[in-house]
């Protein structure tokens, strides 16, 4: 590596990797971790982020539900169907983005299993196979689940100012309200 002046440095990675390594303990052991200081108190941010939590739970439940059934959709209206179920569960996968990049701004893990999913979700799991009928049904209620979850959380967001928690929730309001209508639509 040439540095300045044409000064020539060679470092393999190993002795990269230990320089920061030795950089990085002399640093936390002279300063204290580096707080979060966004103007919301821990406390109203760890209240944010668990309801976070439960929304990112309940989408990443509405989105294994819609993928399970893309694949496994039969009848008169599988075309439409499945198609319509991907354009879904792939808005849904990178909604959980969002949602989870949103609780590690305010400073805390985003939950990641499918048993803490479990805990946290409103949304049953569908194990069965139901008819395309009873699909569409049962992802009108997971829709609007997820809406009701969102909403729940629009008190402590509005009540510290969390205006990247609020816009997030209406924007996630919006996709499953239409989205819910749509499928209401398809069962008049």
């Amino acid at each position: 590596m040439v540095i300045g002046s044409g000064v020539e440095l060679s470092y393999d990675g190993t002795q990269i990797f230990e320089i920061l390594r030795v950089k990085l303990m002399s640093k936390s052991k002279n300063s204290s971790p580096t707080a979060i200081n966004l103007g919301i108190d821990e406390k109203d941010r760890k209240a944010i982020a668990e309801g976070l939590s439960r929304l990112l739970a309940d989408t990443y439940t509405l989105y294994l539900k819609t993928h399970y059934f893309h694949w496994n959709v039969t009848g008169p209206m599988f075309q439409t169907l499945h198609l319509m179920f991907e354009t879904q569960y792939t808005e849904l996968a990178l909604a959980v983005d969002l949602i989870a990049e949103r609780i590690r701004a305010l400073g805390f893990p985003a939950p990641g299993s499918y048993s803490a999913y479990s805990k946290l979700s409103s949304i049953p799991e569908t194990t069965e196979v139901p008819k395309a009928e009873e699909m569409i049904s049962l992802l009108i209620e997971g829709q609007e689940a997820v809406v009701r979850t969102a909403r729940s959380i629009f008190p402590q967001s509005d009540k510290v100012s969390d205006e990247p928690t609020s816009d997030l929730l209406t924007q996630r309001m919006q996709v499953h309200e239409k989205t819910a209508w749509m499928l209401r639509s398809l069962l008049e």
